[in-house]
């Protein structure tokens, strides 16, 4: 078996990953808010803990794995998106989650073993926050309840800020019912038009940090391996989760290890609708394959940032096609390389994993390639896999038509291809080269033949 290590947020650094229970390996992901489209950065942490779970599947076994990523639908923002739409929050939410699975799937990911919706699970809430309130970490205060932070000791060691850094980071909400401005809600107060549940402090819906907490001990136990989720919610949510989740459970560790991925930028910016470089990944999938996107997305360490560019999906889309084309009709191997496991289980080493994947196609090993991809869930699709011999007899006839000095046919061969999305390189005196863009269309290809 495979020693992994992982690197752990809460010790701040790479620790070797002992399962609590090797036939019930359990891992608790943050997932999404269902108002709007998923973007790129919503699509890193899925497809990064995508390989996690396969990687642990692979080393315990399939059925030995049970990986929780939950769904919010319950949230200020589903509520103001279904009033401008004016449409019932149910239908926001219902439509918003067809297509996060949908495109999620396009990337390669499996379904959780579990994917809890926060609605299902409004009454574990409510007896956490009733345990809280009888430990004496928690009060009511003008129908609110707020967990008391300065009843946790150790606030704040997940994300190391000071009590001054994690007041300024969390914006935090200044209310005359709060005693301390860190203190943070559990439930809050629903008018008529709100959706609401009843509970022994009036109709109201639970705080977000709630959630993930009563969600996790349902399904995984008070103690499991794993959370993961973004850095941008080390603080304040993961550390609400633990404030919340030890004081309700004094008797167990929540979550063992930390895991939190890198943010995105993109072409060196911060991704933002301001600067219109907001990309979603809908709008990601009518230029690239999903397959494209999954190796582009795993390129960099998960725990750097990283910057999203055309060259990157670009070259993403050639090393696609290269591999494709070696293990086209090829067995893979019964057992994946041990250099890709050896990579993948040093911290999620994706960009190593990836160099061997290559050193193994320049070897002529390609039954060893095809299991590696295999194990990453790396194909090549039918966009990428495009007909070689057809790219390079267009290009043959484009040199004939140049010494017959059809200089017509031989630009229509040039324009033609740039716009089907191939990026041909000239060399003096040499073949030319030639790579699939991100904007690959097969039909135009055939529509220059």
């Amino acid at each position: 078996m495979t020693d992994i290590q992982i690197y752990n947020s809460a010790v701040r650094q790479k620790v070797a990953f002992k399962p609590l229970d090797p036939s019930d390996v359990r891992v608790y992901v943050c997932g999404p808010t269902i108002y709007d489209r998923a973007h790129i950065g919503n699509a890193r942490p899925v497809v990064v803990f995508d390989v996690l779970f396969r990687l642990l599947r692979h080393t315990y076994g399939e059925d030995h794995v049970n990986y929780v990523r939950n769904i919010t639908d319950i949230d200020d923002k589903i509520m103001h998106r279904a009033k401008e739409r004016g449409a019932p929050i149910e239908v926001v939410t219902e439509e918003t989650v067809g297509w996060y699975r949908e495109d999620m799937a396009a990337l390669g990911a499996l379904p959780p073993t579990h994917e809890p919706r926060a609605t299902e699970f409004v009454a574990q809430m409510v007896a956490m926050i009733e345990t809280l309130i009888a430990k004496g970490h928690a009060y009511e205060a003008e129908g609110h309840v707020l967990f008391e932070v300065s009843t946790y000791g150790a606030y704040g060691a997940l994300s190391g800020r000071s009590t001054d850094d994690m007041i300024a980071g969390a914006r935090v909400e200044i209310a005359p019912y709060k005693r301390d401005p860190m203190d943070f809600v559990l439930w809050k107060p629903s008018t008529d038009d709100q959706p609401g549940w009843d509970s022994p402090w009036g109709r109201g819906r639970p705080g977000w940090h709630i959630e993930c907490s009563a969600m996790s001990s349902e399904l995984l136990g008070n103690d499991f391996d794993i959370h993961g989720g973004g850095s941008d919610l080390q603080f304040p949510h993961h550390e609400n989760e633990i404030a919340q989740s030890r004081c309700a459970h004094t008797d167990a560790g929540f979550a063992r290890h930390w895991m939190h991925n890198g943010m995105i930028n993109v072409d060196g910016r911060k991704m933002s609708k301001s600067l219109g470089n907001f990309l979603t990944v809908e709008d990601l999938r009518g230029q690239a394959p999903g397959e494209v996107l999954r190796l582009a997305l795993i390129s960099t360490h998960y725990r750097g940032v990283l910057d999203w560019t055309e060259q990157k999906v670009s070259e993403a889309s050639e090393t696609l096609r290269k591999w494709g084309a070696l293990v086209d009709g090829v067995e893979p191997s019964a057992e994946a390389p041990a250099t890709v496991l050896d990579a993948l289980s040093d911290d999620l080493n994706t960009p190593l994993a990836i160099a061997e994947m290559h050193k193994l196609a320049r070897a002529g090993e390609v039954a060893q390639l095809a299991s590696a991809m295999a194990l990453l869930n790396l194909a090549a699709p039918e966009a990428v896999a495009a007909d070689d011999n057809g790219i390079e007899a267009l290009l043959i006839e484009r040199t004939d038509a140049r010494a017959a000095k059809d200089f017509a046919r031989a630009d229509e061969i040039r324009k033609g291809l740039e716009a089907a999305g191939v990026v041909v390189m000239d060399k003096p005196g040499e073949a030319s080269e030639w790579r699939l863009g991100p904007n690959f269309d097969a039909n135009k290809l055939e529509a220059l033949k």
